[in-house]
């Protein structure tokens, strides 16, 4: 039986992380959250792991009274979640952790040579060089987890990294494909969280509606895959079956195909280099009416551009960019910021601080990342 942990397993890759190994058979030998102590004591025991850490003490402590009566032991705080990544028995590590908190625990995964899993694009976006010149230093296989990604690394399978042309990565659009810059400056919440494909927790649905998400997986490519951002090409496809593809310099185009659902990603990267019994639905070509393909409109979401420029950019101005992004979207969730804001408090941010691109040591990098929070903050209104 495959054995795997998963880390950030309240949220919503981390949920379908679960339902995979319920469905798969997979056992859990570590759990992590954030605060969700409800969700997380269930979690628990319907899995039975050796160990589970929650990131904010005081839910930890909560958690542990209530788990008393059970064999698991309640982990405490940040320290806890890489303790039980050092000592976990599982194959595969499911890292689904939400933003910059996912880094850290991205290198214990890579330090105890355990195969990764990866949903936390922010690792990859923050510290990429670091963490894949780690990942090659130990010898540890890293499996994206996002669709896209995922879909990439498969197509990849027909052809080498010398052959390819372009890699053509997929954005459904979000709620606000085809309106126009003005129109931006009056949609609402509520509007922007009404993704029209994919179920993800509330800060990538923003990130999905600005296309920041688009571009912190453009970044993530970059790394993954050892190409540069102009051979990445973004498309938005509205309907999300084709999850991205290959195009080699044959011009052949090798991509893969599903139903958006984030479950078989994670299976993939378990069972990799398997395929084992689907749990998802299959893909019904005689239901799908057409599929169709735009380019980007970045004189409306501009943040997708500025991605393109810090990946040019590099050193820290990944970490820059996601900071000021962490900050901005979560003012904006508070309502202390508008949706156009959003874009306006990253790209402030971003020209404030480009001697950051010279920076290329971990400690710099964070630290760069904190200056950034702090300059965001100076933009939104209390």
């Amino acid at each position: 039986m495959k054995k795997i942990a998963i880390l950030g397993a309240t949220g919503s890759v981390g949920t379908q992380a679960q339902d995979v190994a319920l469905m798969r058979g997979y056992g859990v030998d570590f759990l992590s959250s954030n605060s969700d102590v409800n969700n997380t004591e269930s979690a628990a025991r319907r899995f039975k792991p050796r160990f589970v850490a929650m990131a904010d003490e005081a839910a930890a402590s909560e958690l542990k009274v209530r788990l008393a009566d059970t064999d698991t032991r309640v982990l405490l705080g940040k320290e806890g979640i890489l303790y039980g990544i050092q000592e976990t028995q599982a194959d595969t590590v499911v890292n689904s952790i939400l933003g910059e908190a996912g880094l850290l625990p991205t290198l214990e995964v890579i330090k105890n040579k355990k195969r990764l899993a990866l949903a936390n694009k922010e690792s990859l976006v923050i510290a990429g060089d670091i963490v894949m010149a780690e990942a090659e230093r130990e010898g540890v296989e890293i499996l994206p987890v996002d669709s896209e990604h995922s879909a990439i690394f498969q197509s990849l399978k027909s052809g080498s990294r010398s052959e390819i042309k372009r890699i053509l990565l997929t954005a459904s659009g979000g709620p606000f494909f085809g309106k126009t810059k003005e129109e931006l400056t009056r949609v609402s919440l509520e509007e922007t969280l009404a993704h029209p494909t994919w179920k993800m927790g509330k800060k990538i649905t923003v990130d999905s509606a600005t296309l920041m998400n688009k571009g912190f997986e453009l970044i993530e490519a970059v790394h993954l895959f050892s190409v540069g951002a102009e051979k990445i090409e973004i498309l938005i496809h509205r309907e999300s079956i084709l999850h991205s593809a290959v195009e080699y310099a044959d011009n052949a185009v090798i991509g893969e195909m599903s139903v958006p659902d984030m479950r078989a990603c994670v299976q993939y990267a378990v069972d990799y280099p398997e395929r084992r019994d689907a749990v998802i639905e299959p893909l019904d070509f005689t239901s799908l009416s057409r599929l169709t393909f735009a380019k980007p409109d970045t004189e409306a979401f501009p943040l997708l551009t500025l991605a393109r420029r810090a990946a040019a950019d590099g050193g820290a101005m990944g970490a820059v960019l996601n900071a000021a992004d962490e900050e901005a979207v979560s003012a904006f969730l508070k309502g202390r910021l508008s949706f156009a804001g959003i874009s306006d408090v990253v790209i402030s941010t971003y020209e404030k601080m480009t001697d950051a691109s010279k920076l290329s040591s971990l400690c710099d990098i964070l630290d760069a990342a904190k200056e950034a929070r702090q300059i965001a903050k100076s933009y939104i209104k209390e």
